[in-house]
């Protein structure tokens, strides 16, 4: 009999506060720190535990 393979998933979803302010006044720099906080926070942990990310469903990422 063939053994079953199982694996863990997660969903993780974020939003923003005061996005429509933030790109409002100042687009190119929420835009980076966004990008900066994906790169610094999200994807390390993301790689740590050899997962993807399968689709964002925002704008800025």
């Amino acid at each position: 009999m063939r053994e079953e393979q199982r694996r863990l998933a997660a969903i993780l979803a974020a939003d923003v506060a005061g996005y429509s302010r933030l790109m409002a006044a100042d687009k190119s720099g929420t835009l980076g720190r966004l990008r900066r906080l994906r790169a610094e926070v999200f994807e390390p942990k993301i790689a740590r535990f050899h997962g993807r990310i399968v689709g964002s469903a925002g704008t800025a990422c």
